[in-house]
């Protein structure tokens, strides 16, 4: 499968693409509270945050070979740390972009001032800066795809 380069011009250039208004081919979210939702992702990881590791130890191994591989983030998967009852933040689609961008710019500055730092995601466990943008840029291109726009 193909997912979207992770960075930050890549990115931008499909959500570009958004019609803020449309409506998801599955799941719930808005276009603005899945930009949102890609802001939460970006920001876990590169802060201290309130969520543990749900996987356990043994599994985060098997769990992390989901990162490289071909597969894709399945539909509707159900992350107990991303409720679709968060509201709505920005006043916005505009501003979710813009926040989005600022997340980004701070996920890359994070760990270009703490090289070889790893952060916590609730699934995956400890991850590294390429683990990440592997994730990013399957999540993203997860939820392009819920709104018709192909990587």
């Amino acid at each position: 499968m193909t997912f979207i380069q992770p960075t930050l011009s890549s990115v931008l250039e499909k959500i570009d693409q958004l019609d803020e208004n449309a409506s998801p081919l599955w799941g719930h979210m808005s276009v603005q509270r899945m930009i949102e939702h890609l802001s939460d992702t970006l920001r876990l990881s590169y802060t201290n945050h309130e969520f543990p590791q749900i996987v356990p130890e043994e599994k985060v191994q098997k769990a992390q070979e989901f990162i490289f591989s071909e597969i894709p983030m399945p539909k509707n998967f159900k992350a107990p740390f991303a409720s679709k009852d968060i509201p709505l933040r920005n006043s916005n689609f505009k501003e979710a972009i813009e926040e989005f961008k600022n997340y980004w710019i701070r996920f890359e500055d994070h760990f270009k001032i703490n090289p070889g730092i790893r952060t916590l995601h609730p699934i995956f466990g400890q991850l590294s800066y390429d683990q990440w943008l592997r994730i990013h840029s399957k999540h993203v291109t997860h939820h392009l795809k819920q709104f018709g726009i192909n990587v």
